[in-house]
């Protein structure tokens, strides 16, 4: 994002978001909340030191979680900050679903990707069945529900772009335990 936007976001001027940046100035809690916002972290990662290596290693077992539902996992793949795209995985028992109702997010290209097993995605009226190394593109404002049809677990994967999530719902992502 470049500074012209994100100062565009803030309610600040591209200099001052490069002052600050640079540690020529400070900034009142108020505004680094708003940043923090508009780059959808948190306002300690704003001061988190992190390697300036851009390749990151997420283990398995460190993934951040949604609470479990019943018979639906999802985890998230992509790290904060969370800009151009965001990339989760999820696992279905039988006859594990999404939910009941479809629902929507955003206006981004979505796709989905069937790691293992057999799953039926819905969108809008249409239904397909996918199973494994398939995939299928949509937008993200389409009403759509992914269930498992098969007889075994499965997982899929979701490549989103641009990123959909606000803070407020990736904060709703936690640690998860074990592998």
């Amino acid at each position: 994002m470049s500074l012209r936007a994100l100062a565009e976001l803030v309610g600040t001027t591209a200099s001052y978001q490069s002052q600050l940046e640079r540690g020529v100035t400070g900034a009142a809690v108020s505004t680094l909340m708003r940043i923090a916002d508009a780059l959808s972290i948190s306002v300690a990662d704003l001061f988190e030191e992190r390697s300036s290596s851009m390749h990151r290693v997420l283990r398995k077992s460190e993934r951040s979680a949604l609470p479990q539902a019943e018979g639906y996992r999802k985890t998230l793949l992509s790290q904060p900050p969370i800009r151009a795209y965001e990339v989760y995985v999820g696992t279905f028992d039988p006859g594990g679903s999404t939910g009941s109702e479809q629902y929507t997010h955003g206006d981004s290209q979505e796709m989905m990707l069937v790691l293992a097993g057999e799953v039926e995605i819905t969108l809008g009226t249409d239904r397909f069945v996918l199973g494994e190394g398939d995939c299928i593109e949509y937008r993200s404002s389409t009403p759509h529900r992914i269930a498992n049809v098969g007889d075994r677990q499965a997982e899929v994967q979701w490549i989103i772009s641009p990123a959909t999530s606000a803070k407020a719902e990736l904060d709703k992502f936690t640690r998860k335990a074990g592998p």
